[in-house]
């Protein structure tokens, strides 16, 4: 479930342009399910990506929340909340301040990133539990943001962009370090997307490096689909766990810049 939030966060996040996209009102809704042989697809928990405008000390922000829960049913098995918050410069769309609330189980655990992009470097400050607050400043690059401000760099580029095959890598902040994100483009297909119809879509390969080299035969591989339209958000992503495998789809939209031009009426 963790993992499929950050999925949708990050794997749309292959453009080192800074995001164009950010558009007060919207709303994204994800369902998450696991299958396997011998279990029917059943839904255990649920995501949801939503931008305001915000006035923090006179200045103007995007705010970008992604939450991601257990459905009622499973939370007496396996309870989780996760909340995702980074505010964005309206004049530079770069972050400023990312803060994360993790809630899973008995365990819990809070980040906060501090950007400071005119020394190009992040502060980065966590704890779990009862544990003191530790602390980093690492240096930044364009391409280096937290998981929500990743997730949309994608939105802004086109199509075209993009050729069969072609690997890339995007990095990602994580308290202490920069994870390697590495990503190729398998082209278009048609995608039916379980209540919602069937889709244009483009297809991506990404894996969550263990290692900084590029190799889709180590770390943890997703496949995920976009919608081939101005939009471009995830509308599907897959990923094989030791048993069966888990899948995470759009069950829901509001407030979407561009129209749904993907969706095959």
């Amino acid at each position: 479930m963790k993992r499929f939030l950050l999925a949708i966060l990050l794997l749309t996040a292959a453009s080192p342009l800074f995001a164009q996209f950010y558009h007060p009102g919207e709303e994204l809704s994800y369902r998450v399910s696991y299958k396997a042989r011998m279990f029917p697809n059943t839904e255990i928990g649920s995501v949801e990506i939503r931008t305001s405008a915000d006035r923090v000390d006179g200045h103007d922000f995007y705010k970008v929340e992604g939450i991601g829960r257990t459905l009622p049913t499973y939370r007496w098995f396996y309870n989780l909340e996760d909340i995702y918050t980074v505010w964005i410069d309206t004049q530079t769309k770069r972050p400023v301040r990312f803060v994360s609330d993790l809630h899973e189980g008995d365990y819990t655990f809070q980040s906060y990133y501090t950007y400071l992009w005119p020394d190009s470097t992040v502060h980065t400050r966590w704890k779990s539990r009862q544990n003191p607050f530790q602390e980093k400043s690492m240096t930044l690059t364009d391409e280096s943001m937290d998981a929500i401000s990743l997730f949309f760099n994608l939105r802004s580029c086109e199509a075209e962009d993009f050729r069969i095959g072609e690997p890339g890598t995007l990095q990602m902040i994580l308290q202490d370090t920069i994870k390697h994100i590495h990503y190729r483009y398998l082209g278009r297909e048609n995608k039916k997307i379980r209540n919602m119809g069937r889709f244009r879509t483009l297809k991506f390969e990404c894996q969550l490096g263990t290692t900084e080299g590029y190799s889709f035969t180590d770390g943890t591989i997703f496949t995920i689909w976009i919608s081939d339209d101005d939009n471009k958000i995830p509308l599907y992503i897959e990923s094989p766990v030791k048993i069966g495998s888990i899948q995470a789809y759009i069950s829901g939209v509001k407030g979407l810049k561009y129209p749904l031009e993907s969706r095959i009426r």
